[in-house]
């Protein structure tokens, strides 16, 4: 966890903000994020409308893949990981790891797709350039294999009274310790993911659908973002 959280610090800590040349990078950055947020809404609308899975999509874009700028996140991590080390117990930790893999990889496409983006208005033909010239395409299954790890860990811990009492138990020492935000993570992903009552469909809808738009994408599919409007359709003929 501790190398994780370095690689997020040398990507969008302190020192790589410090270059006002590279304000506009970042700027960039922060629209591919937000532009990238509201295509995974309109992929998953059909599961939003479910009262099942609304939780657990919330949880997805704004916790699992956020707009938040975490800078500050990443450099008090760096600074309490023994904390954090010694007081998370197993399961919790190992989400946050898992978790933290998932952001490296994500941080590190959005910015290579900001630097394809340099002088070039953001729309769907120019990210597919964009994505398309960043390549890595086993990263980027990996990447959807990482997030149904995040899933199903969450999804087996859940089913465990006994754990997730525990978690609710960190509450307070967590937040004594500085360590609020991960509880804040954990206590939504559980929650989430408990009012699922079994997070399959959900996790395999997600990796079918995200695999379909890398490979459309990667393999020069004249309009691949057509399939899009297809599932947000399902929202109204399920």
């Amino acid at each position: 966890m501790l190398e994780r959280l370095k690689q997020l610090e040398s990507l969008r800590g302190r020192a790589a903000l410090a270059d006002a040349s590279d304000v506009a990078f970042h700027a960039r950055v922060k629209a591919v994020k937000l532009w990238q947020q509201q295509r995974l809404r309109r992929c998953y609308t059909d599961l939003a409308a479910d009262p099942r899975y609304v939780k657990a999509v919330a949880f997805f874009l704004d916790e699992l893949y956020g707009t938040r700028d975490s800078a500050i996140r990443d450099r008090d991590l760096i600074r309490m990981y023994p904390t954090m080390k010694r007081l998370l117990p197993k399961f919790a930790f190992d989400t946050v790891d898992r978790a933290l893999e998932l952001d490296v990889l994500a941080e590190e496409f959005d910015q290579a797709i900001a630097k394809q983006l340099d002088g070039v208005a953001l729309n769907e033909a120019s990210y597919a350039n964009a994505f398309r010239a960043a390549g890595r395409r086993a990263d980027r299954l990996h990447q959807v294999e990482l997030m149904r790890d995040v899933g199903h860990g969450l999804d087996v811990v859940v089913k465990k009274p006994l754990i997730y009492s525990t978690l609710k138990m960190l509450r307070k020492p967590a937040q004594m310790t500085g360590l609020g935000e991960i509880q804040q993570f954990l206590e939504k992903g559980f929650s989430a993911f408990r009012h699922m009552n079994g997070a399959e469909h959900f996790l395999q809808t997600i990796a079918e659908r995200e695999i379909v738009l890398i490979e459309r994408l990667l393999d020069n599919h004249p309009d691949p973002f057509a399939i899009v409007s297809e599932w947000e359709h399902l929202k109204r003929n399920p």
